[in-house]
């Protein structure tokens, strides 16, 4: 069975709605599929990933993230950042990280 090379998730459908599984792409947007089965649903999000990046790709939209950016910062937020770092004894890119991923994890919560 072929699987798809994007990350995902595969979540059993409840009986009341259904029944199956569902696979999802958190790296692809609204890109899902399912199936009666998990094979079936993995086999199924195959076709869903391919059908997702040609749309992607014909529409202009960015299709990977490198896991890199440059972000200029004022003076005074960057010695705070520096400074929190040392206190918790982390890299100040480890820092950084950590705190956009707090944050982010704040936004999804008050969703």
């Amino acid at each position: 069975m072929n699987a798809p090379k994007h990350p995902f998730i595969v979540q059993a459908i409840a009986v009341e709605d259904g029944g199956g599984f569902l696979v999802t792409f958190p790296d692809l947007p609204g890109c899902m599929a399912d199936g009666k089965t998990v094979e079936e649903a993995i086999g199924e999000a195959v076709d869903a990933e391919k059908s997702w990046l040609t749309t992607a790709g014909e529409l202009g939209w960015p299709q990977s993230a490198s896991g890199r950016f440059v972000q200029r910062l004022p003076k005074s937020l960057h010695a705070k950042l520096i400074a929190r770092a040392k206190q918790e004894g982390v890299s100040m890119n480890t820092m950084a990280v950590t705190l956009l991923a707090e944050g982010l994890g704040r936004k999804e919560e008050s969703r």
